[in-house]
């Protein structure tokens, strides 16, 4: 079994490397606010005009065809550099565009995408469904050649700044649960959208976004009526490899090992020995991360070596940030300081994308057969 990487695909990490001596700058990995949203949307658009956010697009839609390495590569040294996280345009987006998408669909969007132009954010979650999609209540009533959509989104990553929103909603009855679910494509500056900030653990700035009201016409719906589920299921799937990369524990427990070298804490044993477990865990999740990638190359299904690699890295995320504290340093309670800062959005990682509780969920039905 192979763990590591080709020839060009080594080469084309040096090439990212380039890349970032001249973006170091944007600390737009954090979601700290709107004060680096503009970094992040040039880095996009930079890495647009490469060819970089189609790397895996098939050809026929404008893309490289490369394997989805070259995807995994270039979001893990953005993550370990700290410039920005996947866009879920010209990944998640774009890819259940070329899927389940209109010609004229995808005539509008994937150019735009491609080249960093447009940016989605995703309507998932909801104030009473969670992460339970499959009970999402925001309602999209059929009128003539339009839908009225009312209802709610909230913890919405981005939609202070993005163009549109990736909605999720009901289409079918109250009680179709996963059956009844539509994908529209929703601008943020149409009449009746009113987006809110949420602020964050860590100073960070996520989103409600209401709709009162809002007209969408039925071509802006992705996919058949009532089969929503389907556009974000295989949507998913082909996008998991890239959603946390392992890199940032790599530069996580860096970060943590240069503070005890400045805080005087580097020669004790007890230090040591703890970054030493840290350390061997950033390792399994890197491995994990592999196995995933892996997976998704060779087409197997990934749910549940993503849950493992999600729930592992996330964890691990907080205990490398616990770890300051564990060294009875003032510092590490300090609010401003960066340990301090890290503790907090480690905590947020275990919630996006699907919370540790439901990936132990996912793990337990779909790997061990157990019920609930």
């Amino acid at each position: 079994m192979e763990f590591g990487f080709t020839r060009e695909e080594e080469a084309f990490r040096g090439e990212i490397l380039g890349f970032l001596d001249q973006h170091r700058g944007v600390d737009g990995y954090f979601h700290r606010g709107t004060d680096t949203a503009d970094g992040v949307r040039r880095v996009y658009r930079a890495l647009g005009a490469r060819g970089w956010l189609s790397l895996s697009w098939p050809s026929e839609f404008g893309g490289a065809g490369l394997p989805p390495a070259y995807e995994f590569l270039l979001w893990d040294e953005l993550a370990y550099a700290r410039v920005a996280r996947p866009p879920m345009g010209p990944g998640l987006v774009a890819k259940a565009l070329m899927t389940h998408g209109t010609a004229e669909q995808r005539g509008r969007f994937l150019d735009n995408l491609a080249r960093g132009r447009t940016a989605f954010c995703l309507g998932y979650s909801e104030p009473d469904a969670g992460s339970d999609l499959a009970a999402v209540r925001t309602r999209a009533r059929r009128e003539g050649s339009e839908y009225v959509v009312d209802g709610a989104k909230c913890w919405t990553s981005n939609a202070h700044w993005s163009d549109y929103i990736w909605l999720l909603c009901r289409t079918g009855t109250p009680q179709s649960r996963s059956r009844g679910l539509s994908v529209l494509i929703v601008p943020l500056d149409s009449p009746g959208v009113h987006v809110s900030p949420i602020p964050t653990l860590d100073g960070g700035r996520l989103n409600e976004v209401r709709f009162d009201g809002v007209r969408v016409p039925s071509a802006d719906r992705v996919g058949a009526e009532n089969e929503g589920w389907q556009v974000v299921s295989s949507a998913l799937a082909v996008e998991r490899h890239v959603q946390f990369p392992p890199k940032r524990l790599r530069r996580d427990l860096q970060d943590l090992v240069d503070w005890t070298e400045s805080a005087g804490l580097a020669d004790d044993p007890l230090v040591r020995r703890r970054l030493s477990e840290l350390a061997v865990r950033v390792a399994e999740v890197e491995a994990l991360a592999l196995a995933l990638l892996g997976e998704v190359t060779s087409g197997q299904p990934s749910a549940v070596p993503a849950a493992h690699h999600k729930l592992a890295g996330t964890l691990l995320a907080q205990d490398i940030a616990r770890a300051a504290a564990e060294f009875d340093s003032p510092e590490a309670l300090v609010s401003g300081t960066d340990v301090e800062f890290m503790w907090r959005q480690a905590i947020l990682e275990t919630i996006g994308g699907g919370t540790s509780e439901v990936m132990r969920g996912l793990i337990a039905r779909q790997e061990f057969g157990l019920a609930g």
